[in-house]
């Protein structure tokens, strides 16, 4: 049993048919999570996900708009079903999928296929037809998590700004070419994919709204620490093809981009003093990985690709 048993069971008696749950009918199992208590229960009938929210996290996280995305999801039917949820403290309750293995990096490299059917579940939710609440707005989000880093004892890595300017030919070429906007994830960890061997589903809404649909594809490959092949593989899996010269520019630039966004979250938890992991090296080895990128003799080459459409 886990620590946290008694908080799992007093939320998940709420859910319809759990009412009687307890102690010494169940089995509860803590899995991952960077921000959040996750737990599985396993009555013996039924396999459950029981996630309470990170204290703190309600001050960058609309817990309704996650819920609402999380049934749109499943109606996409990439998602598991939403059992019960109290969208005002947070607390999320799913079917577990049963004979799936959460993805790592290291599975992505190792799981014949998996890249393939990543992008072929992704593709399934961004042509799904379902709208998402919230529009995930890169360069809005960049100065909100400024802003919210402006009342917190945390330093950004030297150069942070200068990037941020750098990247302006960026936001100027997705402007002329807009993409059309699909609902997406828009935080595509590994941990986030969960993978039975035929089929990829995709848990965790958080961060979820109506976004260009390949910076998905763009932050999945720097998630999963893709090689060429393997980003090959996923794009294949995505476009049912291969990608042109402004699809692949487009999902370069958000390999860029996402570590320049993810990069203020983490020092955003490292200014909360979150212990789930050193979120200064987290942030310092994105920025590191985003500049090296822009820096590349390629990258313009992108830009204009995406530009040009």
């Amino acid at each position: 049993m886990s620590e946290h048993t008694d908080t799992v069971l007093a939320a998940l008696r709420n859910a319809p048919g759990f009412e009687g749950v307890a102690r010494d009918n169940c089995r509860v199992t803590r899995l991952g999570g960077l921000t959040n208590l996750v737990h599985m229960v396993d009555t013996g009938q039924q396999r459950v996900v029981v996630r309470i929210p990170g204290e703190g996290t309600e001050t960058y996280i609309d817990r309704a708009v996650e819920l609402a995305n999380a049934r749109a999801a499943h109606r996409a039917g990439v998602s598991p079903e939403v059992l019960w949820a109290d969208a005002a403290r947070g607390v999320m309750i799913t079917r577990a999928i049963d004979g799936i293995v959460t993805m790592t990096p290291d599975l992505f490299a190792a799981r014949p296929g998996s890249p393939e059917r990543a992008g072929q579940a992704l593709a399934r939710l961004h042509r799904s037809g379902e709208t998402f609440e919230f529009r995930f707005e890169l360069f809005s989000m960049i100065e909100d998590y400024l802003d919210l880093l402006g009342g917190k004892d945390v330093t950004l890595p030297e150069g942070y700004h200068d990037i941020v300017r750098a990247a302006e030919p960026v936001k100027a070429a997705l402007a002329a070419n807009p993409a059309p906007l699909a609902p997406c994830h828009c935080d595509p960890l590994c941990e986030n994919f969960l993978d039975d061997g035929k089929v990829m589903w995709i848990v965790d809404w958080e961060y979820s709204g109506m976004n260009d649909p390949l910076w998905d594809v763009g932050d999945l490959s720097v998630e999963a620490g893709m090689d060429a092949a393997a980003e090959a593989e996923l794009l294949r899996g995505y476009f049912g093809r291969e990608p042109d010269a402004a699809e692949t520019g487009r999902v370069v630039i958000y390999k860029a981009m996402c570590d320049l966004l993810w990069t203020l979250w983490g020092l955003i938890q490292h200014a909360d003093a979150n212990p789930a992991e050193d979120f200064w090296a987290y942030a310092t080895t994105r920025f590191e990985r985003c500049k090296a990128l822009m820096d590349d003799p390629a990258f313009p080459g992108h830009v204009a690709a995406v530009r040009a459409g």
